[in-house]
């Protein structure tokens, strides 16, 4: 990220080339302050506005920009001749004005986009101006790294050698605003930024700014570049982390430290109110031990990670949703229910399951996505067939659901309560449930015992039962 006042004397402005497209000719700008580079292209009549504000504003000489021309202005000998001009004006004009900086030649430049200080302006320009209506839209706002990267160096310099008068471009707009949101997406990216050599997924952020925040996400930047999380511990209830390289939750829990050990830990680490946590796609193998530093997870989402086994649940003691598409599961432990004991929603869908055995104690649970496995066999629904709450089963993408009579058979076993069960997004029919009840009645003839039928069996039947 670009500093103008440390290095007023290490800005470097070249034109380099000029453009032409659709009858119009771009000059290419190539800034550079210290290490950060951009490019901004404007044409000749950007540059005319320009000149007429620095003149009126700024006491600039008035006959030092290149003069129009109206005949030959698009063949290459003028082009050239015009950048060259172009180029000698624009450094004899910073070379002038560079003690002061006027904003009109900042934002021609664009650093409002790539430097810290005039980038604050225009974030406390758009919400000195714009603030309240993107309030009353939504309390959700998504910055970028780079803006955030301004945020946390302004923070460090309570009074910054250049500080404006102009009330629309205080920085306390920008803090005023922050402290109303109860949204925070944080965006990156892998690419470089805008039209930049500035990689925002290598600039470190501190969020103490944030006072109210319930819903963070944190997509494409990684975590231990966050060096201070404010009192986001004390008030998120959702926290998202997404496609950031995470390999373990103590890199996340214990984002601020150089020695992410959670024998180090402390209640200073623990988040107080997060009960949706959503970890996915990143590089996560176990869920490690950190995890009880979140102790009131009813949710937690890991989908398309590495995991192969799910360790250190037991520390969730409220955990009721559990999402783990995408894994590398192969087998679950027999004991799951002891892990598990009391939960309400597992997916588990595109991994490389074969068997339903483990889920057969799991006496909470309402819904099962077990979609897009290797379950093969009929027979692994008998392990879930007489669980008492399960409404919602997915078994679609499993080489089982390609057999004849596919929905009948998964029905069957769970005998008369076939008729609540949503097999792969869709409800029985009644001549599904028809054709389960007949299979019940062959069964208990093969068994010799006399069915006994109750009110909840009605709906089995298409027709009422003849009275004696």
């Amino acid at each position: 990220m670009a500093c103008l006042a440390l290095n007023k004397e290490n800005v470097h402005i070249k034109i380099p080339s000029a453009d032409t497209v659709d009858g119009v000719t771009y000059y290419c700008i190539e800034v550079r302050i210290a290490s950060i580079k951009w490019t901004v292209k404007h044409r000749y009549n950007d540059f005319v506005e320009l000149h007429d504000k620095l003149v009126t504003e700024n006491f600039v000489k008035k006959d030092i920009l290149p003069p129009k021309k109206l005949l030959g202005n698009k063949c290459e000998a003028f082009v050239e001749k015009r950048r060259t001009s172009l180029e000698i004006y624009l450094n004899e004009v910073y070379n002038y004005l560079k003690k002061a900086m006027p904003r009109e030649l900042a934002v021609f430049l664009d650093m409002h986009i790539y430097e810290t200080y005039f980038l604050l302006q225009s974030m406390a320009l758009e919400f000195f101006t714009e603030g309240n209506n993107l309030l009353q839209k939504s309390k959700t706002y998504k910055f970028n790294p780079v803006q955030l990267y301004a945020i946390s160096e302004r923070l460090k310099q309570p009074c910054p050698p250049l500080e404006v008068l102009h009330k629309q471009y205080y920085f306390s707009h920008v803090l005023d605003f922050n402290s109303h949101l109860n949204g925070l997406i944080i965006e990156g990216s892998s690419e470089p930024y805008k039209a930049s050599n500035i990689y925002s997924s290598t600039l470190s952020i501190e969020l103490s700014s944030f006072k109210n925040i319930q819903e963070l996400t944190i997509d494409r930047y990684p975590v231990d570049k966050i060096y201070h999380m404010g009192n986001l511990r004390d008030t998120v209830k959702c926290l998202k982390v997404n496609n950031t390289k995470l390999r373990n939750i103590v890199e996340l829990a214990m984002c601020e430290e150089v020695h992410k050990n959670i024998e180090n830990a402390n209640d200073s680490h623990i988040w107080l109110k997060v009960t949706h946590l959503d970890l996915s796609d990143n590089r996560i193998q176990t869920i490690d031990e950190a995890i009880k530093l979140l102790p009131h997870i009813e949710c937690l989402t890991l989908n398309n990670n590495l995991l192969s086994e799910i360790p250190n649940v037991t520390k969730l003691p409220r955990l009721s949703e559990l999402y783990l598409a995408s894994n590398n599961f192969t087998t679950l432990p027999d004991d799951l229910h002891t892990k598990l004991g009391y939960i309400v929603y597992i997916d588990l869908s595109q991994n490389k399951l074969t068997s339903l055995a483990s889920f057969s104690k799991l006496y909470s649970l309402e819904g099962l996505d077990v979609s897009c496995n290797r379950i093969e066999k009929i027979e692994e629904v008998m392990h879930i067939g007489h669980l008492p709450c399960l409404e919602n089963l997915r078994l679609t993408g499993n080489p089982v659901s390609t057999i004849v009579d596919y929905r009948v058979k998964v029905l069957v076993p769970f005998g008369k309560r076939a008729a609540d069960i949503c097999l792969d997004n869709e409800t029985p029919n009644q001549k599904e449930l028809d054709t389960v009840s007949i299979h019940q009645a062959l069964r208990i003839a093969r068994e010799g015992k006399s069915p006994t039928f109750t009110a909840s069996d009605a709906p089995l039947f298409s027709a009422e039962i003849p009275r004696v």
